[in-house]
């Protein structure tokens, strides 16, 4: 089973591919910055360990001896939870649906599961891996797992996916008559299954005029900063300058009353704002690191200890205690149900919606404003409704 916590990174790599194509000299610089990890990663690093057991079993890669083995060595994560197992169990169902089918018009299809995948033709010492590759006679599809669930990912022109459907042509090319490339993204916690396909010859037309000129500026350093949605998780982002410069745009309103602009100059700021917005919490969290870690100090501004919450030492005695001087349990424990999302993690969604299913009501969302490309459907206006009314 591979090692996913320890897989090798290009310094171009897939997973990073809009941003130093579209900002070539960030991944040169990247390199001054320490790469950090976060729980949401360790979780997706182990949602990938068990999918890859669940597929690995079900296409005879393994013995079910070494299934049971292995997973549950994966159940004794501290991030392991029956719900994650039933999210993983439903991406590699529809993993076995898709391969089904592309075997249904290829029997000796091939399956590969984290197959490194190298696009170096056209990216320097670029590769990367991917979770499932599928190889028919005259197609080939990539499918990955992405297991977070805060932010949307399309498969629609994605730079990632094309990156790997370039290694398995560069790979597997001369075997396989490939002409159509098929890309599958799967959420499962959004319940959201993303598919784009391109012709073979058009995706290596792509590689050639696009792709492979920024590669070799990014591998050079060389080329534009350009800040956008892509300097999101840039490791670059708490102090690069352009995107102060992107940020600080925003003074130029002067900071006029909301009435006072435009609709299209108030269509510019929300979108901007939310950049903003996430701008200054990373520059927040710099500083404090920085100060707090690092001994850093920054003209105005001094560390200090923040506000404390009181708690017990000792939980377990206070209660003892508290029962001991003749306090009932109703008095000193209050006893509730599980929130819907901490009893799901549990129980397991299965189980959660078996049991609980039609006791779940979901009211009806506070209004917000989102961008056009939001998947969700718009509502009426106050005014426009009350006019549908009438």
């Amino acid at each position: 089973m591979a090692d996913h916590s320890s897989r090798a990174h290009a310094l171009l790599s897939a997973s990073g591919s809009k941003r130093w194509l579209t900002c070539t000299p960030s991944a040169r610089l990247e390199q001054e910055f320490e790469e950090s990890t976060s729980v949401f990663a360790e979780e997706g690093t182990l949602a990938h360990e068990l999918s890859e057991v669940l597929l690995q079993y079900h296409f005879g890669q393994i013995s079910k001896t070494a299934r049971t083995r292995r997973m549950n060595k994966l159940k004794k994560h501290e991030l392991f939870s029956q719900s994650m197992l039933d999210y993983v169990t439903s991406y590699a169902d529809l993993v076995v649906e898709r391969i089904n089918a592309l075997q249904a018009g290829t029997r000796d299809a091939t399956i590969l599961l984290e197959q490194r995948l190298d696009y170096s033709e056209w990216v320097p010492e670029g590769f990367g891996t991917g979770d499932v590759v599928a190889i028919g006679d005259n197609v080939v599809e990539i499918i990955d797992l992405k297991y977070g669930k805060g932010v949307p990912v399309s498969a629609q022109e994605n730079t990632q996916m094309r990156l790997y459907a370039l290694g398995a042509i560069n790979q597997f090319g001369m075997l396989y008559d490939i002409e159509m490339v098929r890309m599958t993204i799967i959420q499962p916690r959004l319940d959201s299954v993303s598919t784009d396909e391109i012709k073979a010859d058009q995706l290596l037309a792509w590689a050639d005029e696009f792709v492979k000129p920024r590669a070799e500026m990014a591998a050079a350093g060389e080329g534009e900063f350009i800040s956008g949605d892509h300097c999101r998780f840039c490791r670059a982002r708490f102090t690069c300058r352009k995107r102060a410069e992107a940020n600080l745009e925003l003074a130029k309103y002067d900071f006029k009353a909301p009435e006072l602009l435009s609709e299209e100059e108030l269509g510019q700021i929300l979108y901007e704002a939310e950049e903003l917005k996430r701008w200054a919490k990373d520059v927040q969290d710099y500083a404090l690191s920085q100060a707090e870690n690092h001994g850093k100090r920054f003209p105005g501004w001094k560390l200090v200890e923040g506000r404390s919450i009181r708690k017990y030492a000792d939980k377990t005695e206070a209660a003892a205690k508290l029962l001991e001087a003749g306090y009932s349990e109703e008095e000193i424990y209050n006893k509730e149900l599980l929130g819907i999302s901490a009893l799901e993690k549990s129980i397991g969604k299965k189980a959660f919606n078996e049991h609980l299913g039609d006791l779940v009501v979901k009211p009806t969302g506070k209004p917000t404003l989102v961008p056009e490309s939001d998947k969700r459907p718009e509502i009426n206006s106050i005014e426009s409704a009350q006019a549908d009314f009438q």
